[in-house]
């Protein structure tokens, strides 16, 4: 892909009136404040997992060019948006797939070694969290905001309030014991929702590229049916490969 899809969304964005744009700031600026994110976003800029350039390893490049595990063409696509250093925003954009479906792919391709583990701990809590890997309170020690002795405390009062006739979330439970904010909770909650819709542009605008996309419009009608069907073949083969690294992690 020469120019990827959000790019090309972002120019015309930025095309737009000044006095629209001041609008749609503070509309934006408004939204974030009530879904908890506004402080994160302005203090945690480089731990922002959309805005996450995943980096392909040598084995990685190999399997891409190779392809000997004969991998589903979805990773594959994954992995050439790596080599091109797309954002995960952007890959999900590019493939047409929920950032929920791309976190799936980055924790197979982390597994395997065909990308490196990130720096940031942020980033890589919140990878496992969209994809599933973690829950949340593994999110939050992962991340470092709780310690394993916190973890263990939460579990068990999450347990005894289970028995107790007066259930309440994992969340809630850590919330009431101080461990963390109704603000980090809520924030990530509503991240990890919207993580399963997926973020399609105007087909017109897609760029052509060599492995998914094609100018000839009933091909890329029929590639994008195909397309569908490897996601539905290729989340059974993530639940399980997801299991998997969950029993392995704790062994």
């Amino acid at each position: 892909m020469k120019k990827n899809i959000f790019e090309l969304f972002l120019d015309k964005v930025f095309n737009v009136p000044f006095w629209v744009k001041q609008v749609m700031y503070l509309k934006l600026a408004d939204e974030m404040k009530d879904k908890a994110c506004e402080e994160f976003l302005r203090n945690n800029k480089d731990d922002i997992f959309a805005t996450f350039v995943p980096t392909i390893t040598f084995k990685g490049k190999t399997e891409l060019t190779e392809r000997k595990y004969g991998l589903d063409n979805n990773i594959y696509n994954f992995l050439q948006c790596c080599l091109n250093e797309y954002s995960m925003l952007e890959i999900s954009v590019n493939t047409f797939l929920s950032m929920e479906e791309i976190a799936k792919y980055y924790e197979l391709c982390l597994e395997q070694n065909f990308i490196k583990k990130p720096d940031s701990l942020e980033i890589h809590a919140m990878a496992g969290y969209i994809a599933g890997k973690f829950r949340t309170g593994e999110y939050f020690k992962q991340k470092g905001i709780i310690t394993v002795d916190q973890l263990q405390q939460a579990i068990l009062a999450h347990r005894e309030a289970q028995e107790s006739g007066n259930p309440k979330r994992f969340g809630e439970v850590m919330v009431a014991l101080g461990f963390v904010t109704e603000d980090d909770l809520k924030a990530i909650l509503i991240l990890k929702e919207e993580s399963k819709k997926r973020f399609i542009l105007d087909y017109n605008t897609v760029p052509q590229t060599d492995t998914t996309f094609t100018n000839d419009s009933q091909k890329y009608e029929e590639e994008i049916a195909a397309l569908k069907d490897e996601n539905i073949k290729l989340k059974r083969k993530m639940l399980q490969l997801l299991e998997l690294v969950k029993r392995n992690g704790q062994q």
